[in-house]
């Protein structure tokens, strides 16, 4: 889990991402580390709103330009779901069998309301950092090649 949130961090990089969304990569599924529920909670068809628990923990941290993303990342999977034909056909086995858990695919209210947040297209960014943060074995930072930027966004 956690090299994978390292490459999720290391694909916003590539992608001349803006530190916060950086920061949200890197830090998108800490809920999953200190949440109520066991890390492999998803794999036993249990929502473990990882999503909602590390948001609120880094909303203590950071800016909304980081948290919000984090809440949003799961939902953004929903959302991709219903509005891109192409997109099921990327996400891992893991994140297909946790699709329904989570809520399966965005209804047409459901989309409303996400495109009406205003964080929305950066937790769309978010979601497919995860999406391409899942490759065994491929050699990228450690987490404290961004302890810089993790840093400057924190809240004083």
């Amino acid at each position: 889990m956690a090299q994978h949130m390292e490459q999720s961090a290391a694909c916003a990089v590539a992608d001349g991402a803006p530190a916060s969304l950086v920061a949200a990569a890197l830090l998108h599924d800490i809920g999953h580390f200190i949440g109520e529920h066991p890390i492999e909670a998803l794999q036993n068809g249990i929502d473990n709103d990882h999503e909602s628990v590390g948001a609120d923990y880094l909303k203590a941290h950071f800016p909304d330009s980081v948290s919000e993303p984090v809440r949003l990342h799961v939902a953004a999977k929903r959302y991709l779901c219903a509005t891109d034909p192409d997109y099921f056909g990327r996400l891992s086995p893991a994140s297909v069998d946790s699709l329904e858990v989570q809520g399966g695919p965005m209804n047409a209210r459901e989309i409303e309301d996400f495109e009406a947040n205003p964080c929305h297209r950066d937790a769309v960014r978010l979601r497919l950092y995860d999406d391409d943060g899942k490759i065994a074995g491929l050699d990228i930072k450690p987490v404290t090649a961004y302890r810089d930027i993790l840093e400057s966004l924190v809240r004083g």
